[in-house]
């Protein structure tokens, strides 16, 4: 029988290339799992986000809210004086239309509801923008827990109301939803405002009611919103 011979030298070459690939294989692993991460890290933020927002959606239209409950939310739209601190509630309201007709929404008849026990449920309409201002500049004007059918509308003065009163006005207004319209495979976004005189816990039984959107040249509406904001 002939006694094989193996030789380690031809395979040394295919070691020291296979070591390479895996050393330099390594890092390119490593930053490709971090890319990875990061990434799932931003998809889980942004689907936060969005489960931030209440919505719902029916007959091709979404409408999406969100409260603003800390202080910071308001510092972009607000730069000095915020309706937070002055007990006021932003709500966030997202109106997409993926229909094909325009539709109009009533935002007058908007009323944010809340409990405040089995037999008292209260209803509070949007504020205009110079309410808002009012609220911020002289807060307390209102209880709005009081039992009512309807909010009691703020007591304004007339005449020139001055520089921060005009400054804070033109920031509500400027953040506010901007038209009732929304066209057809369009959205529309902005701020409705709510005195809550400060009494935020009251969210924790809230529901926005959107009652009236009409559709555009045609006779029927869309069936009503109530999106709960508890969550």
């Amino acid at each position: 029988m002939r006694d094989r011979y193996y030789s380690l030298m031809p395979r040394l070459p295919m070691l020291i290339t296979l070591g390479a690939a895996i050393f330099f294989a390594a890092p390119h692993s490593a930053l490709f799992s971090s890319a990875t991460a990061a990434a799932a890290k931003q998809s889980s933020a942004r689907q936060s986000t969005i489960k931030a927002a209440a919505l719902e959606s029916h007959e091709g239209v979404t409408i999406s809210a969100l409260p603003w409950t800390q202080a910071s939310q308001y510092k972009e739209k607000f730069s000095k004086k915020s309706p937070f601190t002055g007990g006021v509630l932003a709500v966030q309201v997202s109106f997409r239309n993926d229909s094909d007709d325009s539709i109009k929404v009533a935002l007058d008849r908007i009323r944010l509801g809340f409990n405040l026990d089995a037999d008292n449920r209260q209803e509070l309409e949007p504020l205009k923008a110079e309410e808002v201002a009012e609220a911020i500049l002289h807060p307390g004007a209102k209880d709005p827990t009081q039992r009512r059918r309807l909010p009691i509308p703020l007591a304004t003065t007339g005449g020139n109301k001055g520089k921060e009163f005009t400054e804070l006005q033109t920031q509500a207004q400027n953040a506010a939803v901007p038209t009732s319209v929304v066209a057809a495979h369009s959205t529309v976004q902005g701020l409705l405002y709510f005195d809550l005189q400060g009494q935020f816990d009251l969210l924790q039984t809230a529901r926005l009611y959107i009652p009236d959107i009409a559709i555009m040249g045609k006779p029927q509406g869309l069936s009503y919103f109530e999106i709960d904001l508890s969550h």
